[in-house]
């Protein structure tokens, strides 16, 4: 501060001050966390806003943006998905229903932009299960302080806590693992030193420079709206009027010379006479634009380096690197990138999830797919296994699509036609040309592939032959006797039934058309209700249709996938697959027997041919084996799955579910006829019984055709 002593016009002395102020430039990057003594919660940063000055580099900064927009997109990239999800169908359906897409983009989202996520676990009420994972937003929550053996122990939320009282209470929500309440926080977190409570971001290096990035377009912005310097200025040597006057004066002016295109600024001086007019002195800064872009450039490159941005190409932005010209240097960036930048964040999120998964008794082999383009994925089935390629590339080898000549499965190597020869018992391969490409077929020729065993034979299962397995073909003979019947189908051939005439069919489905069983049936059925079933809906009793139990020889006896009021019934009918089959065991020959004479089974009479009927011994309840198939079972006395495997390897056949609805109480909606026509219904969150999506493809074109597993 400098002081000049004047004398006025009466003599006496007077202080002109001229006071200067410095702005301090340092930026407020560094988070602090404090403890402080009468709260229970940690602060995060000193005024416990520091998630919201990280939200603001976020929004203030292009580049910033930019940079956490496309990591985090990459880190998400096409979802989760587990390289075991065809081999645990239900356990994949529980992750789906748990870790739902929307929730793990929001993660992702927090984890890159704050540093660390959260994720609110609900449990069922016996707490024997988690039902529910929910986003929770990270800026609301704040850590309790550690316990005597340095545990977290739960989290506060608050809306706002810049606008927290003292008298307001935030809620406490236990950490993950810590109580025995409902309702848990999982707090996901990279270890970070000298970070117990909260971590840093990963980009805390660049926050200086977000905010610099920032207040550069802050200043050009208010330069041009303020006409980035005075237009004009205006004396007045006739004296200084008063107030009043002068602003009178001054609105006049401004009405006739500023706006948009006169820079919308000037400088007014009123002077007792012209000596002692306004005298102005720019401050000019030399070469300021060639300063400013410097600045810019600078700033931009270094958050680039913050966030470890090996080519800013890979998130949209072009730069004079010269890598929009070669290719490889943009595929060698994207890789490295994707391995040093993308994957450990995926990692950190897997393992949090995989813990979550734990609790349900949920085990899979889960990963991210990723947003890499298919040519910059580089694997080697040489040294790789099938999960490690389709984690690298998010493409399932298993899944290659199939081509199919006269109901035949054709191959795109002579090799592999030949392989399949082997398996099906004749040798060489034959070619087929389908629009100038070549593919191959196995067996000589199409007449033996058709036929699997010679004239006069009959295909009986497989063998094993020069430690191969191969057609078993017998001699052909007539029909089965009731006694082999029994022998082969065993208790199938008992509990096939036909449906009762008060039940009516409705729909059948078959392998190409996935519906839901309630979805299914509340769509094309809708419930006849007279006067009297309102009447009783309204005083809470039972219709007649609920005291009805049934039978199982009538097909009206009770199922699980059934309608709990008896309004309709679902039941399996027996079928060809994809290739019609002349030769089948005599298991198939049989069932299809059953099945065209108009029988059905209950998804319980095949599950108790599977493994054994229930029955009660010595008060216990034990599965008696009931010898269904047992000449191609995988081990002798080891049941298997027959509404997943059917009649055995390679066998051709599949499960078809048929819809029956009561004929007293009921009547088709009138969506059946639309239906019919394509084929197609909602899709809520019921589940179709365990085993049916292998149920209704036939077991020869399963992976493994149904072998044992090795």
């Amino acid at each position: 501060m400098k002081k000049n002593r004047k004398r006025d016009n009466l003599g006496r002395f007077t202080k002109n001050r001229s006071e200067f102020s410095f702005v301090n430039l340092a930026t407020y990057t560094s988070p602090e966390i404090v403890e402080v003594k009468n709260k229970e919660w940690v602060k995060y940063g000193i005024d416990n806003n520091y998630f919201q000055f990280l939200i603001d580099r976020y929004n203030g900064s292009p580049t910033n943006n930019a940079c956490i927009n496309g990591i985090s997109q990459q880190i998400y990239g096409k979802g989760l998905n587990a390289t075991d999800a065809s081999d645990k169908p239900m356990e994949y359906a529980q992750m789906i229903t748990l870790l739902k897409p929307e929730m793990v983009q929001k993660i992702c989202y927090d984890l890159k932009l704050m540093g660390q996520a959260a994720i609110q676990v609900i449990y069922s009420k016996d707490r024997n299960r988690i039902a529910q994972c929910e986003h929770f937003p990270i800026e609301t929550l704040r850590a309790e302080k550690a316990d005597d053996k340095g545990e977290i122990n739960g989290y506060y939320y608050f809306n706002d806590w810049t606008k927290i009282k003292p008298s307001d209470k935030p809620l406490r929500i236990p950490a993950y693992g810590t109580s025995n309440q409902n309702i848990e926080i999982y707090y996901i977190k990279p270890y970070k030193a000298g970070f117990y409570y909260y971590s840093p971001v990963d980009y805390q290096g660049g926050l200086q420079y977000c905010e610099l990035e920032e207040e550069i377009s802050n200043y050009h912005l208010n330069n041009i709206m303020n006409g980035l310097a005075p237009s004009m200025l205006i004396n007045f040597n006739n004296g200084t009027p008063n107030q009043e006057q002068r602003e009178l004066i001054e609105q006049r002016i401004a009405q006739k010379f500023s706006g948009s295109s006169n820079a919308g600024k000037f400088i007014l001086a009123f002077n007792d006479n012209k000596e002692s007019q306004a005298e102005i002195t720019p401050v000019q800064l030399s070469d300021a634009h060639n300063q400013y872009q410097f600045l810019s450039d600078e700033s931009t490159k270094k958050i680039l380096v913050a966030h470890r941005v090996v080519s800013p190409m890979l998130l949209g932005i072009k730069d004079n690197s010269g890598l929009g010209n070669n290719a490889d240097e943009i595929k060698t960036a994207s890789l490295l990138m994707d391995n040093t930048v993308i994957r450990p964040f995926q990692e950190l999120l897997i393992g949090c999830f995989d813990k979550l998964l734990a609790y349900n008794d949920i085990a899979l082999n889960l990963y991210f797919i990723t947003l890499q383009p298919l040519e910059f994925t580089e694997v080697d089935p040489t040294i790789q296994d099938e999960e490690t390629i389709e984690e690298e590339t998010g493409v399932k080898l298993s899944e290659e699509e199939l081509k199919m000549i006269d109901g035949k499965r054709a191959y795109k190597t002579k090799e592999e036609a030949e392989k399949v020869a082997k398996e099906k018992g004749c040798n060489g391969s034959h070619e087929h040309e389908v629009n100038g490409e070549i593919w191959y077929m196995p067996c000589i020729n199409h007449e033996t592939l058709k036929s699997p065993c010679w004239d006069g034979y009959v295909k009986r299962g497989t063998k094993i032959k020069d430690g191969k397995e191969v057609n078993n073909c017998v001699k052909a003979k007539q029909e089965l006797s009731e006694d082999e019947v029994e022998v082969v189908l065993g208790s199938l051939a008992s509990s096939a039934i036909k449906m009762d005439e008060k039940y009516v069919f409705v729909d059948e489905v078959g392998e190409d058309e996935k519906v839901n069983n309630e979805d299914w049936a509340n769509y094309l059925i809708k419930e006849k209700k007279s006067t009297l079933s309102k009447i009783r809906d309204v005083l809470g009793l039972k219709s007649a249709s609920e005291d009805n139990v049934g039978s199982v020889n009538d097909g009206s006896a009770f199922s699980s996938l059934d309608s709990k009021n008896g309004l309709y019934k679902i039941r399996y009918k027996y079928a060809e697959g994809m290739e019609k089959s002349d030769n089948s065991r005599p298991f198939c020959t049989e069932m299809m027997r059953l099945s065209n004479s108009g029988l059905v089974w209950r998804l319980e009479d095949i599950d108790n041919a599977s493994f054994g009927k229930l029955v009660v011994e010595n008060g216990k309840g034990v599965r008696k084996d009931q010898k269904v198939n047992i000449d191609f079972r995988h081990k002798p006395d080891l049941p298997y799955n027959i509404f997943e495997l059917k009649g055995g390897i390679y066998c051709r056949h599949k499960w078809v579910k048929v819809l029956y609805r009561l004929v007293s109480n009921t009547e088709v909606s009138e969506n059946l006829d639309n239906y019919k026509k394509v084929r197609s219904i909602p899709k809520y969150a019921q589940k179709n019984p365990r085993g049916s999506k292998k149920a209704g493809i036939a077991t020869d074109e399963q992976k493994g055709k149904g072998a044992y597993p090795k």
